[in-house]
């Protein structure tokens, strides 16, 4: 009998016999670029008078350049999901919005207005944009009650946030339940919930949400986007993401960007981007 043939999959997902190495997906998703969207090809995806916006940006940490050229839009209410291989940038391009990277040049614009330079408790006081950082960023020794206070350390007094969180509780009755217990008995469902209420806690309209599903048992991932599909459908969020979990973050997306070595090589609707063969090729498995 012949050897049968080995099959190859992509990035992340899939039951394979020989899966490729992150520089064959890198290599392979660059030859993406060759027909990279332009900014109107991006503002047409987010409609008219998009929310967010950046132009020409070019950013990275001290000298280490890592976005080149990078364009966004997104409008109000709607969510995008940045895929693409390690070290595409894709987590640089939070940062970069909420101020945690040194950018070189270009423009970031919330509402029509310029947060470029802005400090990241002004993104958060000001320009109305929440970071929900990945897991294991809850104060494990402090109560629930006081994880969320934290959310409003920016507020003019602490009845403000306190009055806030209540309202979250009020929201949320797995966090009510818990409200004055340690936040290291959580389950990982109920950190992760944690997390993005403490985010809520200052009423964005912008949430950066870093990789929703990292650390999560499969029961809790479905839970966790159940929540911010009702942020976003129920309360108007608009949602920036970066998931590991290409095809979760696509199905739970409106709009899709492959990131390949710090620029965006292509863009779509989630849907389109689940049905383009390359994408699933190389990034979601078969």
């Amino acid at each position: 009998m012949g050897e049968r043939p080995k099959k190859t999959t992509g990035y992340h997902q899939g039951t394979v016999d020989t899966v490729m190495s992150v520089d064959d997906v890198a290599k392979q998703a660059a030859e993406m670029s060759s027909a990279r969207p332009t900014r109107a090809d991006l503002k047409t995806l987010a409609g008219e008078n998009p929310l967010l916006t950046i132009e020409n940006l070019v950013a990275g940490y001290g000298a280490m350049e890592i976005l080149h050229d990078i364009d966004l839009s997104v409008g109000k209410g709607q969510s995008l999901c940045l895929i693409g291989p390690n070290g595409a940038g894709k987590s640089t391009v939070l940062h970069s919005i909420y101020g945690f990277t040194t950018i070189k040049s270009g423009t970031i614009t919330c509402s029509g207005n310029d947060v470029t330079r802005k400090k990241s408790n002004q993104k958060l006081s000001e320009a109305g944009i929440a970071y929900i950082l990945q897991d294991n960023s809850v104060f494990p020794d402090m109560t629930v009650r006081e994880n969320l206070l934290m959310g409003g350390y920016l507020m003019a007094t602490t009845r403000a946030a306190a009055a806030k969180a209540d309202e979250l509780f009020d929201k949320y009755d797995r966090l009510a339940a818990r409200a004055n217990q340690p936040a290291r008995i959580l389950s990982g469902g109920e950190r992760r919930l944690l997390e993005i209420s403490r985010a809520l806690v200052m009423e964005p309209d912008v949430l950066l949400v870093d990789e929703p599903s990292i650390g999560l048992e499969p029961r809790y991932i479905d839970m966790v986007f159940g929540i911010l599909e009702d942020l976003q459908k129920e309360d108007g969020k608009t949602i920036v993401m970066v998931e590991q979990n290409a095809r979760k973050g696509l199905e739970f997306a409106d709009l899709g960007y492959v990131l390949v070595a710090g620029e965006v090589a292509m863009a779509n609707t989630g849907d389109a981007l689940l049905a383009n063969p390359d994408v699933g090729r190389l990034f979601l498995g078969g």
